[in-house]
């Protein structure tokens, strides 16, 4: 990516990851922009935290770095952020999980238009070979284990209509209206993210912004012995479930 003349600084992160085994070293570069002609003071600049990936090959570490493009997960380009869009405010990204020939990173943008809002993509990385994991490659039995967590977010709905139901400030809130069209499926199977303790699946309930603060957190935790069941035998999840 061509670094424009609006670029303020460029601070390299010294945050490096310790290197156990198979994993990569992660550390970020962090880029402000400024805008040329920004709609408000607000939106004068932004700031992008690139993770940069030492791997075993350099080929290697750019296919991961390509994996790891906000431009790719949110489908927007810096150029379009610095003279059309102007939503933008701070790209971030946090590393769970990176051992067992495993990288685990959650991506975030935040920005603003009418609201303040903050958009997550959870992306997990084969880092011997620089390709992307999905479900179907590290669990098995998936329409059974997408029950599994069905029945835990059934129980946190029912919880978050209670609670609705004795707030006074959605009275004016049907909770039956507001979770129609919540169910998790095995498509929803795709967020997910390794952890140290485990494995964590999310659900967005889409809520809008004015009652976003109602809305359940859709985070779903299986500790290594929960989700042990469901792992698929040979994988990398299954070397880091020992």
């Amino acid at each position: 990516m061509k670094r424009s003349a609006g670029l303020v600084f460029i601070l390299l992160l010294a945050s490096t990851v310790t290197i156990f085994g198979q994993s990569v070293g992660v550390k970020g570069e962090k880029i402000t922009y400024t805008r040329p002609e920004p709609l408000s003071e607000y939106k004068s600049t932004f700031t992008v935290n690139y993770p940069r990936i030492t791997a075993s090959s350099r080929e290697i570490a750019s296919r991961i770095e390509s994996l790891l493009s906000y431009e790719k997960a949110f489908d927007f380009t810096i150029e379009e952020e610095k003279t059309e869009l102007q939503w933008l405010e701070e790209a971030d990204f946090e590393v769970n999980y990176n051992a067992n020939g495993i990288l685990s990173i959650e991506l975030r943008i935040e920005g603003s238009a009418a609201y303040p809002d903050q958009v997550v993509k959870r992306i997990n990385i084969d880092a011997n070979r620089g390709v992307r994991l999905f479900p179907k490659d590290v669990f098995r039995n998936l329409p059974t284990l997408a029950a599994r967590i069905k029945r835990m977010q059934t129980a946190e709905i029912a919880a978050a209509k209670r609670a609705m139901r004795k707030d006074p400030d959605a009275q004016d809130l049907d909770p039956n209206e507001m979770f129609a069209r919540a169910n998790f499926r095995t498509a929803e199977l795709n967020a997910f993210q390794i952890t140290d303790r485990g494995v964590v699946f999310y659900y967005n309930y889409g809520f809008p912004h004015v009652v976003k603060a109602l809305q359940p957190d859709g985070v779903y935790t299986l500790s290594w012995r929960e989700i042990r069941p469901f792992i698929k035998p040979g994988s990398l999840l299954a070397k880091a479930a020992r």
